[in-house]
């Protein structure tokens, strides 16, 4: 196995691309939902074209799209894709992030210094308590950080400038693929998979340092609109049957203690509601559906149908409809047909001195759908911690074996071809 000199450069980009405000917006009907999110866009392929990637861009949805060449004179060594967002959740504010760099953390509460009363401690954040030692990121207390997914973007740059820059390194052809709107579940709705041409693909999008994620979540998208009897309230006895009451009945009828997302871990499913909204006559609940078994999935959504109709025996003049979307599947499915995606992973994460820990994601990235457009693509650790949060960190280390670990995996496809 060779050794080489890694000369990082993930760090830096990492610290200028959080920078860059790319929210999502759940509710904009463009594509991308922000068009900011292509100011980060227009960079990245600007600099993969510095680096000797002559055919990096971008195209109208903000994706970014660029081919390091093959170096082996192998001839069968599959396309690979490497795969990280650009956007960031609408969740916590992604607007005017100062990020901070911990040098040499020591285990130490860190108090964020924009707002004193947001307090990262080892003892709530226990992957932290292990970091002694390393160099730790976060933002200043005001928004979230945004590792989630510039951890990944960083990575993949600096992995393609690694491999531009050390010809000797053996690998196949790699395609690199920037995404937009992955957050809010539109991350690769508009990919091009012929013009990607990739064979297998990886996400960097990932947390603990070593985990490797073959499956997730497969989610369904639920909304129940309800048409209720409308009445002037000073004469509304025994006529007005309330569309907002109603709505509140619904999921006050849902369990507490169980299905929630509150209350389940591992690969224990949930019925989330995260929207209601409406008047006296018409109103709407939003929720989302999650299990990692397409059956349990299909169980809930039952479940859900007969707490409507139970709690619409109350208004018989009332209407509530439910109606279901599939949003994606479980990758396990594609993926246990490909092993050697798996097992490469797991050995590139051992060559760079990480001892590697297979998982499933409590929800789901742009690799569970890449995998059923034709492209398996599981998900490699990018380091990324309390996401979706103002507590939000990364150890630089964890970056850097991140990238290693892709420099490893280009060279092990490419040795068993």
């Amino acid at each position: 196995m060779q050794k080489f000199s890694f000369q990082h450069t993930v760090a830096d980009r990492f610290l200028r691309y959080v920078q860059i405000d790319t929210e999502a917006d759940h509710y904009s009907t463009t594509s991308p939902s922000t068009e900011k999110q292509k100011n980060l866009s227009r960079l990245l392929a600007e600099e993969l074209v510095a680096m000797g990637i002559s055919d990096a861009h971008t195209d109208e949805y903000g994706y970014v799209y660029a081919t390091i060449p093959a170096t082996t004179n192998r001839p069968n060594v599959p396309v690979l894709c490497f795969c990280a967002h650009v956007d960031t959740a609408p969740d916590c504010s992604g607007k005017d992030v100062k990020p901070i760099l911990h040098r040499n953390y020591q285990g130490q509460d860190i108090t964020l210094p924009d707002d004193p009363t947001q307090v990262i401690s080892p003892r709530q954040h226990t992957d932290l308590a292990q970091k002694t030692g390393e160099d730790i990121i976060t933002a200043s207390g005001l928004t979230l950080l945004g590792a989630d997914d510039k951890a990944g973007v960083a990575e993949i740059m600096d992995a393609a400038y690694f491999l531009i820059n050390n010809p000797q390194v053996p690998h196949g052809k790699i395609r690199i693929l920037f995404t937009t709107d992955e957050e809010v579940g539109r991350g690769v709705d508009h990919v091009d998979m012929k013009k990607l041409g990739a064979d297998f693909g990886y996400t960097l999008d990932g947390g603990k340092l070593g985990t490797f994620e073959n499956e997730n979540f497969s989610a369904d998208n639920a909304v129940i609109a309800i048409r209720g009897v409308s009445a002037h309230p000073g004469y509304a006895k025994g006529k007005m049957e309330n569309a907002i009451k109603i709505a509140a009945d619904i999921v006050a009828a849902l369990p507490r203690h169980r299905l929630t997302p509150e209350t389940t871990h591992q690969k224990q499913g949930f019925i989330h509601p995260t929207r209601i909204e409406g008047g006296l006559e018409n109103a709407a609940i939003n929720l989302i559906l999650r299990d990692f078994d397409d059956q349990k999935l299909a169980d809930l959504a039952v479940f859900l149908q007969k707490t409507i109709d139970k709690v619409m025996l109350k208004y018989p003049n009332s209407l509530a409809e439910m109606k279901t979307t599939p949003q994606y599947r479980n990758m396990k499915q594609v993926l246990d047909q490909h092993p050697q995606v798996t097992k490469y992973a797991m050995a590139a994460i051992q060559r760079s001195g990480v001892t590697p820990r297979l998982s499933a994601i409590r929800g789901g990235t742009d690799g569970s759908r890449l995998s059923f457009m034709g492209m398996p693509c599981p998900n490699l650790f990018a380091g990324e911690q309390a996401i979706h949060s103002r507590h939000e960190w990364v150890s630089v280390q964890d970056m850097e074996k991140a990238v290693q670990t892709i420099v490893h995996l280009c060279m092990i496809w490419e040795e068993n071809s």
